[in-house]
């Protein structure tokens, strides 16, 4: 009997675990979205998760220079478009991607993979890129604690994050 309660209290606790990570809202990273309709018409949306600045310095502590990185936290962030589009003057299929990020001090390369539905950058494979964006690094206004993307309807891409502001021009 006592092996029974044993067993029974194990499995409780695991799957209190398990299920306990299907709320992301709870993560240290939430998650987030950002949508729009382009006046084109197409429909645009970025889901991603939120990490934040805690006092460490981006390049170095978090999202390293020079590496792809999944622009987030968790899974890989997902940009979907309903329709073609270009990005600061190149076609973009519509579809659904991962997107990823090669940051940089002075330039980022934006990653358009055609494997959206992956853990970090654990599985990113270069062979599957669609399309790579270099953007300048730009110093932000103001100092944005958590990673945010935000798009407008004139399809002005913005990724701002602690000091860091970086701009895509959507089509």
């Amino acid at each position: 009997m006592r092996l029974f309660i044993t067993t029974l209290a194990v499995i409780a606790t695991t799957a209190t675990a398990c299920f306990g990570q299907q709320d992301k809202s709870k993560r240290p990273s939430p998650p987030a979205e950002a949508k729009v309709t382009l006046a084109s018409g197409a429909q645009v949306s970025i889901n991603y998760s939120q990490p934040a600045a805690k006092g460490r310095t981006i390049g170095k502590d978090i999202a390293p220079f020079g590496k792809v990185w999944r622009t987030g936290a968790n899974e890989a962030t997902v940009f979907e478009t309903s329709a073609n589009l270009t990005v600061n003057g190149q076609a973009l299929p519509a579809g659904k991607y991962g997107l990823f990020t090669i940051p940089g001090e002075k330039e980022w390369i934006f990653i358009f993979n055609k494997t959206w539905n992956q853990w970090g950058s654990m599985s990113y494979k270069e062979a599957d890129d669609v399309l790579r964006v270099t953007v300048p690094a730009q110093q932000a206004i103001e100092f944005a604690e958590r990673m945010t993307f935000i798009v407008t309807a004139k399809g002005e891409l913005h990724l701002v994050w602690a000091n860091t502001k970086l701009q895509l021009q959507l089509k």
